[in-house]
Order: C-alpha cells, then structure tokens, then sequence
C-alpha cells in the first residue's frame, strides 16, 4: 500500500465494503472521494421477518409503552412501512421517549417527524443500559430489532425494573450470490483489498461463512477494519485479527481510522 498524501490520503487503497447493497453507497462515495478503489460485495442481506405479527400487535398496542428503543436505519424503515402499513398515525407515537442507537438512527428518526429523547454516549448496546437504566423501573418499553441480535438491552433493563418486550422488524441473512465473487476477489492477489470493512458483528460473521474455508490462503496483506468494539470482538471470537478500530463508533469514525492506519503505513 502506497503511503497516502494530500486530499487523496487513500489512493493506491483497495477496500472491500461489505454492507447491504442498499447502504453501501455513502459509506462507498466518501471512500473514493478519498482516493480509494472501493469494493463492493455485500456480506449482508436484510428480509423481512418470518411473520409480521409480532411487531403489528407491538405497534397496535403503542399507547401501552413509555419508551421505544431503536437500534438500527433498519429497524426505523421497518416499523416505518409498517406503520403506514396499518395505517398507524405519527401522532400514535409522540407520548413516547424514543432511545435511538448512533445519529444515523437518530436522523432517520426525526426525518419522520419525531423527536429523540436519548442517544447514548457510545453507539452500543451497553451505553443505552447505561443511559436508560435509571429511568426505566416500572416502564413498558419496546425495543424493535433484528432477528438475531445481542440480548444486552432488554437482560439488562429487565434487571432494572422495565417491562421489556423485543419485536423483529427485520432479520438479516448470508448473500449467497457474493460467495463465487468473493472467492475469486480474494484468491487474486493483484485485486485482493487491502482494506475489509465490518460495520456489525452480522457483517464479521456472514464474512466468516461466505470465506468458508479458504481464509488462510486469501488474506495475506489483508486489514480488518471494525466500526467499533463488539464488532472488533466478534471477528476475533473468529480468529480474525483487528487491525483498525474507529474511536467513534459511526461511519465518518470509521473513515477516519482507515486514512490514520494509511498514514502509518509505509511506502511499498
């Protein structure tokens, strides 16, 4: 990797970005107009649930919550479509203190016309019990979520006296598609990234089994870059080493680690 200069710190850097293919854009335009060659091949599809019951008795019965939490654009567009699906006004909605997980899930919040009573210091399920743990004793909240996700929030408030109930809006699933396109990406060592960016831990995982059992023969001069530290925990619980961690655990934070970890490389 070439050591990065002037307006174009990234040029000369191959990064693979591994988002659903609806959200990789941004993240992909700020890299480039960075300089790098980026990479698109998702490690993450997003589907609807199974059943939309669940969410639709949750979202009926919302004059029964005190808080909503939501972690996630996904789970925010979700509810969203089902709302409108329901035919649920936003007035339905504004007794709530709503808790949103990082200010990409704020703001698509407040696009809907709501307002964010919390953002927890750090973007992780931990810092929201931190935040709501003692405001919650005796509360009903609802917190709307992928189908596989860390139990940390609703374990933790329950311990503090909220009655917690956990919707599925979403769940998230292996791209069977970008197995052959990773493979032969990886395998090429004129083509293989220098760079491989992990926004969540589904996104280290879904890596992890989309690789299979080649990995030992296709990351050489490869980096994990991670957008924070459960997601840094997940690839070593992998084996996979983490070589770039964002301070703030957002995507411009992640953008920022990836360019000082350029600077620190030396010159090929």
């Amino acid at each position: 990797m070439r050591k990065p200069t002037g307006k174009f710190p990234l040029v000369a850097t191959r990064i693979l970005i591994g988002r659903a293919r609806h959200q990789a854009g941004t993240l992909s335009a700020s890299l480039r107009g960075l300089g790098a060659t980026v990479i698109e091949i998702p490690f993450i599809e997003i589907r609807k649930p199974a059943s939309y019951r669940p969410l639709d008795q949750a979202l009926k019965s919302f004059k029964t919550y005190d808080w909503l939490i939501l972690t996630s654009v996904n789970g925010v567009q979700a509810m969203w479509n089902r709302l409108r699906m329901l035919c649920i006004p936003r007035s339905a909605l504004k007794h709530l203190q709503i808790a949103a997980i990082g200010p990409a899930t704020k703001k698509a919040i407040v696009k809907h016309g709501l307002k964010v009573k919390m953002v927890p210091e750090e973007y992780v399920a931990e810092s929201v019990v931190k935040g709501l743990r003692d405001k919650v004793n005796g509360k009903r909240v609802l917190l709307v979520r992928a189908k596989v996700a860390r139990d940390v929030i609703p374990d933790e408030l329950r311990a503090a006296g909220a009655l917690v109930d956990v919707v599925e809006a979403y769940e998230t699933v292996v791209p069977e598609k970008s197995r052959a396109r990773l493979h032969s990406l990886m395998k090429n060592a004129k083509r293989r990234p220098h760079v491989v960016t992990f926004t969540s831990s589904s996104t280290a995982r879904n890596f992890a089994e989309l690789l299979g059992n080649t990995r030992v023969h296709t990351l050489k001069n490869v980096k994990f870059a991670s957008i924070g530290p459960v997601t840094s925990a997940t690839l070593r619980e992998l084996e996979f080493p983490v070589a770039i961690e964002a301070r703030e655990f957002t995507m411009g934070g992640l953008i920022r680690a990836i360019v000082l970890a350029c600077y620190a490389e030396p010159s090929d």
